[in-house]
């Protein structure tokens, strides 16, 4: 008799959330990190909506979230050696911004052409991305300039209603996650820690 594998509790808001995104929607979902704002990053209209809600320039970049090292490898064509083991030792969630990008939406670059990249450990984040098939905006659910909400309940409503799909995974949750990590790599290598 063979086992089946048990479809995870949060299954029907990925089917849905991945749905939304496929058909350049916007979605509030929780990361491994805080709640946040994100659609398909290969699609350029659904990532200037985002920051038409978030209200801000678009010189700003965000983000990326993948769920492996082939879905990094795909979008950074030239990954420094010491990003490997940095992702490997990181006990927490880390973003490492990375030059030459490619396979996104242009307007999600920064000016100089990098691209922050986070490899997801959680299960929720991981689960999105891996299903999404390619890699997912993130940013912090809130206005440009405003405080960053650490929990569903602190987000703004005027954000909630400007997105197409809010995920009910984790909404009741009352604990917080701290930031990512970010860290900066040159193509050589170099080290830039921009929030340890």
């Amino acid at each position: 008799m063979s086992k089946t594998k048990e479809r995870p509790a949060y299954q029907d808001d990925i089917d849905a959330a991945v749905d939304v995104m496929r058909r350049g929607g916007v979605i509030l979902y929780p990361t491994d990190t805080v709640w946040g704002i994100g659609c398909d990053a290969t699609n350029a209209e659904a990532v200037a909506r985002i920051y038409e809600i978030k209200r801000r320039a678009d010189a700003k970049s965000m983000l990326v979230l993948v769920d492996s090292l082939a879905a990094l490898e795909s979008i950074i064509p030239e990954i420094p050696e010491v990003a490997y083991d940095m992702i490997e030792l990181a006990i927490r969630p880390m973003t490492i911004i990375y030059d030459g990008a490619r396979g996104v939406a242009p307007n999600l670059l920064a000016e100089d052409g990098s691209l922050g990249v986070r490899l997801c450990k959680d299960a929720f984040s991981a689960a999105l991305a891996r299903q999404m098939r390619t890699p997912i905006v993130s940013t912090s659910a809130n206005i440009s300039g405003e405080p960053t909400p650490m929990i569903f309940s602190a987000i703004s409503q005027e954000i909630i209603d400007a997105v197409d799909y809010v995920v009910g995974y984790r909404q009741g949750d009352t604990k917080t996650a701290p930031p990512s990590q970010i860290i900066k790599l040159g193509s050589k290598g170099e080290v830039k820690i921009i929030r340890p």
